[in-house]
């Protein structure tokens, strides 16, 4: 029986975003689900809701979020404690709060591109239940105009800090080469996400193939 995972995009995107992504989880023998929602006009009042009814619906599931995605995923399940949900892949997502999020809220007009997604942007989302596994693959690309708000000064993937990725509560943190969008392209992050949905954790360089303990 294929394991059910559920694929949520990041803001500006629809669920198609998710679909290269999703073509490689199938070929490994998942049952993908793409969960959209209205990241502008929305926001997470509305998708958290949607996306606990979606999750309830279906029987259990693991998730592979992007960016805003995994701020979304996370508050459901900060919500509703008894989700059936195992294992998270996030990608890319600002646990901390997005420091170009904030950048950008400082000036009216361009605070209106975030709309309803613009508070738990700046905010993130640090702790959930603790019996959700969640894994953290970030990117080190900065190829973006995040880099050009925010003023990063350490490794970032153009639009999130690293360190906007950690949180103590992370099953395990991984980083690749490549920027935020890239994440959704990247061999390497899917292998990342593959592994973690199996193992509960990531296979880090020099570990000789054996998972993180």
């Amino acid at each position: 029986m294929k394991r059910r995972v559920v694929l949520l995009h990041g803001i500006w995107m629809v669920g198609a975003t998710m679909q290269w992504f999703g073509t490689r989880l199938r070929a490994a023998g998942h049952g993908t689900e793409n969960f959209g929602y209205h990241s502008i006009v929305g926001g997470p009042e509305a998708a958290v809701p949607q996306l606990v009814e979606h999750l309830c619906d279906g029987g259990e599931a693991d998730l592979v979020a992007h960016s805003l995605g995994g701020l979304v995923a996370l508050q459901a399940l900060a919500r509703s404690p008894d989700l059936p949900v195992r294992r998270v892949v996030c990608l890319g997502v600002p646990l901390c709060g997005s420091s170009a999020a904030a950048s950008l809220a400082r000036w009216p007009l361009a605070a209106l591109w975030m709309g309803r997604s613009a508070e738990i942007l700046q905010q993130g989302c640090m702790t959930w239940p603790p019996h959700y596994e969640v894994g953290m693959v970030a990117g080190s690309l900065p190829h973006g105009l995040g880099a050009l708000i925010a003023h990063f000064e350490g490794d970032n993937d153009g639009t999130v800090a690293v360190e906007e990725t950690r949180s103590p509560q992370l099953a395990d943190h991984v980083v690749v080469a490549t920027s935020h969008s890239g994440l959704l392209f990247s061999g390497e992050a899917t292998q990342h996400a593959l592994d973690f949905l199996r193992d509960g954790r990531f296979r880090h360089p020099g570990a000789a193939g054996q998972p993180s303990p």
